[in-house]
């Protein structure tokens, strides 16, 4: 990546990228297939842009997608050491009469979470869903109260729970961009876990029963996550794909058949992966520049960004891809690692991709006395000549 610094009035510009712009070839991109559901959206899980979506903030009824809310808080009560895979789980009247589709446990005996989790997110359990909702929360209805507390914390505004398996149920609804913010997170968050999710059969009570996701058989970059069906939701798919270095989740909801859903979700990876690609901008803690500083006991601040960037862009436009780092005008000490100093921008033919802050990555404490008044007397003719 060739850098190249310029001053203009006080402040720092640091442009990224630069390539011919003025030879670089228009990339060339069709408009996106149509998908035949009530509302669909393909979204890159790292930068978070959209590459296309229809009513993807339709209030609609999730279905069996609920259990992707149910099996994310069961891995994060896990990450935080709350429960284990190991702990035995009794399973009560109610979860073993829940009805739909199955992991087929018996009521009165005790199931490994790790069983259960499984149950949930390969065979699409009802059952193994109440039977973890009550052993983590005591009940399902509060189970629930957790389930919609955690989806405003990711940011699902359009989504309220009314149970733990997606029953038809009232106020029971999501959206196809909201499902995309969660798959996002049981991809991000708990990787360790993310690898169940491909899984293509469990065997539970010596009953076999296959992943509903046919994907996961045609398509050998697709790696999860879940189906979904009722008749008043249709048929739904959340899939998501990696090729190389760039991943892509697919939303379909209200589709007319299990197969309809997989074409669907089909197409809007193709459609991505052939004409997108996700590229790494930056990295958490990565220096971007070294900044002048005023009256400190170093000269020179590390400046950079509390986390990494990626942007999706079309294949080929890398080249075109423009950054610019404006710093505060004068940066005086003291600096405390983590103050923001200014803004880094990234564009693509006049369209901002990254707008993110740009932070100390270090301490620059105050100089001695003698330090600060000769600094001062630097900085006055500084400005004075500026």
């Amino acid at each position: 990546m060739a850098l190249k610094l310029l001053l203009r009035s006080f402040s720092v510009i640091l442009i990224l990228l630069m390539a011919a712009n003025a030879s670089a070839q228009a990339v060339l991109i069709p408009s996106p297939p149509q998908i035949a559901g009530s509302s669909y959206v393909l979204m890159d899980p790292k930068s978070g842009q959209i590459i296309m979506e229809e009513n993807s903030h339709e209030r609609l009824p999730p279905a069996s997608l609920t259990k992707m809310m149910t099996a994310y808080i069961v891995e994060r009560e896990l990450d935080e050491g709350r429960i284990s895979m190991t702990d035995m789980v009794p399973i009560s009247v109610r979860a073993w009469k829940t009805e739909g589709s199955r992991t087929f446990v018996r009521e009165g005996t005790s199931v490994p979470v790790e069983t259960l989790l499984k149950g949930v997110i390969i065979q699409s359990g009802n059952d193994a869903s109440v039977a973890l909702a009550e052993f983590v929360a005591g009940s399902e209805g509060a189970f629930v109260d957790i389930m919609n507390q955690q989806a405003q914390l990711l940011g699902m505004k359009d989504t309220s729970f009314a149970n733990a398996t997606g029953l038809p149920a009232d106020d029971h609804y999501s959206t196809a961009f909201d499902l995309a913010l969660l798959a996002k997170a049981i991809i991000n968050d708990y990787p360790e876990n993310y690898p169940l999710y491909a899984e293509k059969q469990f065997t539970y009570n010596n009953i076999r029963q296959p992943n509903r996701n046919s994907l996961l058989w045609r398509d050998d970059s697709v790696d999860g996550l879940k189906t979904g069906h009722t008749e008043e939701a249709g048929y739904c798919l959340v899939a998501s794909a990696k090729r190389n270095d760039t991943r892509f989740i697919a939303v379909v909801m209200g589709t007319s058949s299990a197969e309809s859903r997989a074409q669907e979700v089909q197409k809007m990876l193709n459609f991505g992966f052939r004409y997108y690609e996700s590229e790494r901008l930056f990295g958490s803690g990565q220096e971007l520049m070294e900044a002048q500083v005023w009256g400190g006991k170093s000269d020179q601040l590390s400046v950079g960004l509390n986390e990494d960037v990626f942007v999706t862009i079309p294949r080929g436009s890398r080249g075109s891809l423009e950054s610019v780092v404006d710093l505060d005008s004068v940066i005086k000490a003291p600096i405390k690692a983590g103050d923001e100093l200014g803004r880094v921008r990234v564009s693509l033919e006049d369209e901002v991709l990254v707008d993110q802050p740009v932070l100390a990555l270090t301490d620059i404490p105050e100089g001695g006395f003698f330090k600060r008044i000769w600094d001062a007397i630097k900085l006055f003719f500084y400005q004075l000549f500026q």
